[in-house]
């Protein structure tokens, strides 16, 4: 255990992306610390920018050896990444494994045994050395497996819920909604009756969310699209939406959809629209297009960015505790994940396999397992 291997990403001032499994020393846990051994590493939406950057993945290639990926980045894209240039980083957000290893604390100590989940923004290894705060405990009978996205999804999840209560909205729209993520967001919002409109791209999509009993369910790539929104939204009075697409009209025509029920009893002069603030956050980046506002919404309106570090960040620690009880508690339920393919290191480094979970299609989720063979 005094050595690990471990992942790391690199971008070159010269256009290219290498990642490199390389061994690294593990640290000695100082006293509020573990080590964790690592066996469940998701690889999520938000892993792959951290990961690739703007690299051209169809002209990737895999040493002999299978521990380095190199490929070209796309062409101009290089200032996108200029802070992280020449630089080896770690990568993973989060993952799960049992503790083999503490310091010397009480707390710490009495870890020693227990599956855990970590964020750590360096899962891709076999062993990690974190401190306890950032460490959700899970019950005895919960497998790594079970437990490895523990924070991404499920805190951003109970996130959205907590911001639609503390900013003074009743309900919620929310894109790519038939995500890992929008089927934990459909799960809360129908045990705690908040009304929610999910706004897919597929009828398949559309009948994965229906089956668990969603109740709003609008198909972007429908005829008749801008109209079953604006019907969802009336029905629901949503006035704040989470935007994973980010690029495109998309949040446009949320924003638009709201004014239009806001305003639809007006008489007389309505210069400024509707009087409800309309929030949309964009949280994630599927489409890196340039985000189209028509403006079209009045003047009560607002568009900006919603990260879950920074959410966490405004809660005090029984609060954050509460969340981390709760997603222990209902992982298996709530926050359950559908695991499509383990991968080794040196499988999530074969091209064709980053292929398929680059894709960020519908569907299960591909876990790195560091100490797979």
């Amino acid at each position: 255990m005094n050595k690990t291997k471990q992942l790391f990403t690199h971008i070159s001032s010269d256009n290219e992306l290498s990642v490199n499994l390389k061994e690294v020393d593990v640290p000695s846990p100082k006293s509020h610390e573990i080590v964790v051994k690592m066996q469940a590493s998701p690889i999520n939406p938000s892993d792959m920018w951290p990961m690739f950057g703007p690299a051209d993945l169809s002209k990737a290639q895999l040493s002999d050896d299978k521990t380095t990926l190199t490929a070209p980045i796309h062409k101009g894209m290089l200032g996108r990444v200029k802070s992280r240039l020449d630089q080896t980083l770690p990568i993973g957000n989060e993952g799960a494994g049992v503790v083999v290893a503490a310091g010397d604390s009480e707390k710490a100590q009495a870890l020693i045994g227990k599956t855990v989940a970590v964020l750590t923004g360096a899962s891709y290894t076999q062993y990690a050395c974190v401190p306890i705060q950032a460490c959700i405990v899970h019950h005895d009978d919960t497998t790594p497996l079970a437990a490895a996205s523990s924070f991404v999804n499920p805190l951003t999840a109970l996130g959205m819920v907590e911001t639609m209560r503390m900013e003074g909205h009743t309900a919620l729209v929310h894109t790519a909604a038939a995500s890992s993520l929008g089927i934990m967001l459909n799960k809360i919002c129908l045990a705690e009756g908040v009304q929610l409109v999910n706004i897919v791209r597929k009828q398949e999509q559309v009948d994965l969310l229906t089956q668990i009993g969603a109740k709003y369910v609008v198909n972007s790539s429908s005829d008749s699209y801008k109209k079953d929104l604006y019907k969802a939204i009336e029905a629901t009075g949503a006035t704040l939406a989470f935007d994973a697409i980010g690029g495109g009209e998309l949040a446009s025509d949320i924003l638009t959809a709201m004014e239009a029920v806001g305003s639809k009893d007006a008489t007389g002069f309505n210069t400024y629209g509707s009087l409800d603030n309309k929030q949309v956050y964009i949280y994630g980046g599927l489409d890196f297009s340039p985000t189209v506002l028509n403006r079209a919404f009045g003047m009560t309106w607002s568009v900006g960015g919603w990260l879950l570090m920074r959410f966490l960040g405004k809660l005090d620690a029984p609060k954050v505790a509460e969340l981390h009880k709760r997603v222990a508690d209902e992982i298996n339920t709530t926050f359950a994940i559908e695991s499509s393919e383990e991968l080794s290191f040196e499988e999530a480094l074969t091209p064709e396999i980053i292929a398929k979970y680059n894709a960020k299609s519908t569907g299960g989720k591909y876990i790195i397992n560091p100490n797979k063979a």
